[in-house]
């Protein structure tokens, strides 16, 4: 089970969510604002935080942004709004899912228990006995450090661009399927739409900059990386 820190200044929302997390048997720690949020991520060391945007003292993209800079916990962000560019800036700072209100709390939890899942999987299974290295150019990917230089500059990737990046490295030359990727990047039990991938593409083209190109969509069907080494 899981010690979830859930952070929302309306009472009702916390209350909610705690009851159905409760239910669930985890723990939960609950923060009104943004800086209590950063506080508690700080001092308890949740596991998960489901984090809302508008929050007093300190808004949530820059309550996750705090967050970030001393821990990789996965972030889930509530909003009452559903634009992309609330989606990307949430993203860009490393947010694993995003959630519009009004929400299902149980559809949350599950949500929740998928995003855990994923993290124990990846977790488990980063042991190799080498190194996974991909380059090319002046692209270098160290798939076992999750670290990516670009013309010998370090790229600064949230976690699930890394994640994205690398299953089309592996998988270069190859046709791949939004279904494909979102099963494989986000998991056969992602609840959210295809939109996320679209928007992940577009960080990871920004990200890759002059290789951006070798991400080529393929109309109707996916995208493939593009490279012959």
């Amino acid at each position: 089970m899981y010690k979830i820190l859930i952070a929302d200044d309306e009472v009702g929302i916390r209350t909610l969510i705690a009851k159905y997390a409760l239910y669930g048997g985890h723990s939960v720690i609950e923060a009104a604002d943004g800086m209590e949020a950063v506080s508690l991520c700080r001092s308890e060391e949740p596991d998960i935080a489901i984090v809302d945007i508008m929050m007093p003292e300190l808004d949530g993209f820059s309550a996750c942004r705090e967050i970030r800079k001393f821990s990789d916990i996965p972030i889930i962000m509530l909003s009452a709004r559903g634009e992309e560019y609330d989606k990307i800036n949430g993203f860009e700072i490393g947010v694993d899912d995003y959630v519009v209100k009004p929400f299902s709390p149980k559809e949350l939890m599950l949500r929740v228990e998928a995003i855990m899942k994923r993290m124990g999987t990846k977790h488990g299974g980063e042991e190799q006995s080498k190194k996974e290295i991909f380059e090319c150019d002046g692209l270098r990917a160290d798939l076992t450090a999750r670290v990516v230089w670009i013309d010998g500059e370090r790229a600064n990737m949230t976690p699930k661009e890394y994640d994205l990046f690398f299953y089309m490295v592996r998988n270069r030359n190859i046709a791949l399927t939004r279904e494909k990727l979102i099963t494989e990047v986000w998991g056969y039990d992602y609840f959210g739409d295809d939109r996320t991938l679209d928007t992940h593409i577009k960080l990871l083209r920004r990200s890759l900059g002059k290789y951006a190109d070798r991400i080529v969509t393929l109309r109707g069907v996916g995208y493939r990386f593009e490279w012959n080494v």
